[in-house]
């Protein structure tokens, strides 16, 4: 993205440097990143930067905006409701292809968007060891809007604890120790002193949770949810059971409510008119169909990782849909060869954060995370044995 520093970085590179950068990043946490690591991060110039900032506050203008709870109502499935919805989301990330604009240039185009966490302790700790190995420009930082690592983190302790003390907070997953994010949930407890706690090891008492800690029972009053409702679908029903606890009247403070996965996500993108947001229509409404069905892919509303995607579409995949009114319709986008590699180049997708504190209007962008990729999509199922790919982070011209 910024031909200077793509070209220095890559000639100082050393597979012996790559090497150390992975053991000191694994230190923290031996064995929990379980995820490739790229060899580079993406350098973005302020013009790029503005314009993916430009669609996040357009759109974040839809979210705030006073009927936004009465246009996403179906978005959550009814079964799936979960008592004690909070004001607001605490946490955004939208994540950005990087596209060829037609004229030479780039241009961000959003992908997708969770009202749900992502690796945001990692990610601070990642930016830490990278500049430990590699030369990064000191006007450039993974950081947004001034923060810095220490800023960021406090930030991110205030929105998770509340009013609470760490003890009274927990991080909630399914198997977290077994989760492929895993990392995260370690650094998280690293920079909030909340414990981890899994699923099926909560306690019920009427409308109170518990997790047991050094053999006694402590009341939980602030939950930090991890939890993705179609992953506990999948697992066996003693596990499913237990997780019904979640739809139940609790006592308890939510981190974000489970609510705001369905309402800001792919439900939220028919919604939005941005330039940098490709068009979207829900199925069921899409009619006519577009002439020109290759230039889309259809999405399950209801879905993670990319699982259930469409992406070379023709009329016999719109022919099987049963259910048009849990998919979208959106127009393709063409990420750009953009990252020079020793070897073929490489897409990329930035992930940009939004935190946002009870009390204030509107969320505000802190800091990212990027993934690289040689595959037909983003994510590590799709670049098997390839290399100058997987999770990294953007560094933002200032």
């Amino acid at each position: 993205m910024v031909p200077a520093l793509r070209e220095a970085f890559n000639k100082a590179f050393t597979e012996e440097k790559y090497q150390e950068y992975l053991a000191d990043l694994d230190s923290k946490h031996p064995g929990a990143i379980d995820f490739r690591v790229a060899e580079t991060p993406v350098f973005i110039d302020r013009e790029f930067r503005d314009k993916m900032l430009s669609a996040c506050e357009s759109i974040i203008d839809v979210i705030t905006q006073f009927n936004f709870k009465t246009l996403t109502l179906h978005a959550i499935p009814p079964e799936l409701k979960v008592p004690g919805d909070s004001g607001h989301t605490h946490f955004i990330a939208f994540d950005f292809g990087i596209c060829e604009d037609g004229r030479g240039g780039y241009d961000p185009q959003l992908v997708e968007m969770q009202g749900f966490p992502s690796l945001f302790a990692y990610q601070a700790w990642q930016d830490e060891v990278l500049r430990r190995y590699f030369s990064i420009p000191g006007n450039y930082s993974t950081y947004l809007n001034g923060y810095t690592e220490a800023s960021y983190l406090k930030l991110l302790k205030e929105i998770i604890l509340g009013d609470h003390t760490p003890e009274e907070v927990i991080l909630l997953e399914l198997f977290p120790h077994k989760q492929k994010t895993r990392i995260d949930f370690y650094c998280t407890a690293d920079a909030t002193g909340i414990p981890v706690v899994c699923l099926t090891e909560l306690v019920q008492k009427g409308q109170q949770l518990f997790y047991i800690k050094e053999g006694r029972q402590v009341l939980v009053k602030r939950i930090y949810n991890r939890v993705i409702f179609d992953e506990l679908s999948q697992q066996p029903e003693e596990v499913r059971e237990k997780g019904r606890i979640l739809l139940e009247e609790l006592d308890v403070e939510w981190v974000t409510h489970p609510d705001w996965f369905y309402r800001i996500s792919k439900y939220t993108l028919p919604f939005i008119d941005h330039p940098y947001v490709p068009y979207t229509r829900f199925l069921a409404t899409e009619a006519p169909l577009p002439e020109d069905l290759e230039n889309y892919v259809l999405k399950p509303l209801f879905s993670f990782a990319g699982q259930g995607v469409v992406i070379d579409l023709t009329q016999a995949d719109i022919d099987a849909v049963t259910d048009p009114h849990n998919w979208i319709l959106q127009r393709k986008v063409q990420y750009a060869d953009v990252i020079q590699t020793p070897g073929d180049p490489a897409k990329a997708e930035i992930r940009i954060f939004y935190f946002w504190k009870e009390g204030w209007d509107r969320p505000v962008a802190v800091n990212n995370l990027a993934r690289l990729s040689k595959g037909k999509m983003i994510g590590v199922r799709y670049n098997k044995d390839k290399d100058w790919v997987g999770g990294s982070m953007a560094y933002f011209e200032q």
